[in-house]
């Protein structure tokens, strides 16, 4: 699939006096992984929220696929249309096996449903993508800091997205863990799929971006690859430092 999944043309978030995004426009592709990255309060996750539903602009709008305002639907909404998030920080039920996380999530399936064989195919996949398979019978309250950010991706890539928002899914992650969850995240590469990553390890941002989007004080400070955005001087000077 070829073409723009998102399209946030001019969108403006304020909470009181901060205008947290000011006047924001970009565009992200069908069968690309975009990172945003910039420093703390840039509107990174603001912009998630408002992509999710979670928060409502004062001005501005978010396209999906071209012909969806999803800044005027509700978050279950977004969700059936087949935009999924993975929050920052892991949160999975601990009293559940792994194997239940990701029944839950397939059979929250907003773009299909699997039932009888092809749900039990559908988990065993999900299972096997995020490497988890030998852990399925687990309780998620005995994984690892690193298997659960796993484990919540695989919740939402059980559903079959569209669009697969990841929000720092390598903090608190080893050395070992990030380079796994990097070639994880190549792996779920679709041409009918977008990918946004929001993330501050500039080097696994490096492993994973087809372009780069930096944000400061809301708006778009440059666009690029990583090469080129280490190499701007306004993101040196305002984010990545010398």
């Amino acid at each position: 699939m070829a073409g723009v999944a998102l399209l946030v043309d001019g969108l403006t978030v304020q909470f009181g006096s901060f205008r947290a995004i000011n006047d924001l426009s970009l565009a992200i592709d069908y069968g690309e992984v975009r990172a945003v990255i910039g420093p703390n309060g840039a509107g990174k996750t603001t912009l998630l929220d408002v992509i999710s539903g979670i928060t409502r602009p004062k001005d501005g709008r978010v396209l999906f696929g071209d012909t969806l305002d999803i800044t005027r639907q509700s978050e279950s909404a977004i969700a059936r249309a087949g935009i999924r998030r993975k929050f920052q920080k892991p949160s999975v039920f601990e009293g559940l096996t792994v194997r239940q996380h990701i029944e839950i999530g397939t059979e929250a399936g907003f773009r299909r449903k699997y039932e009888g064989p092809a749900l039990e195919a559908r988990v065993a996949e999900v299972l096997e993508i995020v490497g988890l398979t030998e852990q399925a019978a687990r309780m998620a309250g005995e994984l690892s800091h690193g298997q659960k950010q796993w484990l919540e991706i695989g919740m939402v890539l059980a559903s079959d997205p569209r669009v697969l928002m990841l929000d720092e899914p390598v903090a608190g992650l080893t050395d070992e863990e990030t380079a796994r969850t990097a070639a994880l995240v190549r792996s779920l590469k679709r041409p009918d799929r977008a990918i946004v990553v929001v993330e501050h390890d500039m080097d696994f941002v490096e492993l994973i971006a087809d372009r780069v989007t930096v944000l400061h004080e809301g708006r778009t400070l440059f666009e690029g690859s990583m090469d080129k955005v280490r190499a701007d001087e306004s993101v040196v000077e305002v984010y990545l430092g010398r």
